[in-house]
């Protein structure tokens, strides 16, 4: 396969799920966002690797990008702080990364962002498992078949893509179209 036809099978996947998807959960997300935006509530969003840059990200986004002339939302990208994550990490273990953080941060009404290719790490998992028992209100945007977060999470944005690249550019997708939506409010 020469490199022109490995991009364009790329664009066609991608291209794919953006056609084949059901945008009405994307649409609810944003609602859930604004409301939490106005009662003053936090977003926290987690994931490993480049879901965890993807946190990063869509917490930039949704703190700064979308306050036009004020305040954005009070967003926390879990994977963000090495030296806390390396002390839970070491302390009680890697799957309890998240899920300490959102114990000692997290309160009713909040919602937790869950960023998975294919949705089962065990620290995602752990964490969602712990906003849903703090009454955190639960959403994973996840690909490949869904894994265990899809079983647990309240609102799945689900792409049944097996392909990890994409599955991570649809974070970001889904992610920009909620910021769009967010600011045109």
């Amino acid at each position: 396969m020469n490199m022109n036809s490995s991009f364009k099978s790329y664009s066609e996947k991608l291209e794919a799920a953006l056609n084949n998807y059901d945008w009405s959960h994307v649409e609810a997300f944003a609602r859930s966002l604004q409301y939490a935006w106005g009662k003053n509530k936090q977003v926290f969003i987690c994931g490993n690797g480049g879901s965890a840059a993807n946190a990063m990200h869509i917490a930039n986004d949704l703190l700064y990008g979308v306050a036009k002339n004020g305040a954005g939302l009070r967003a926390i990208a879990l994977p963000s702080n090495t030296s806390l994550l390396t002390c839970l990490g070491n302390d009680l273990g890697y799957d309890q990364i998240f899920s300490k953080q959102i114990q000692v941060f997290g309160g009713s009404g909040d919602i937790l962002i869950a960023l998975s290719g294919r949705g089962n790490s065990r620290n995602v998992i752990n964490a969602l498992e712990q906003a849903k028992s703090m009454n955190i209100h639960t959403f994973a945007i996840i690909g490949y078949d869904g894994g265990k977060c899809l079983d647990i999470v309240d609102h799945a944005i689900h792409f049944p893509v097996y392909d990890m690249q994409i599955s991570e550019d649809l974070q970001l997708i889904v992610s920009h179209m909620i910021m769009q939506s967010l600011c045109a409010q």
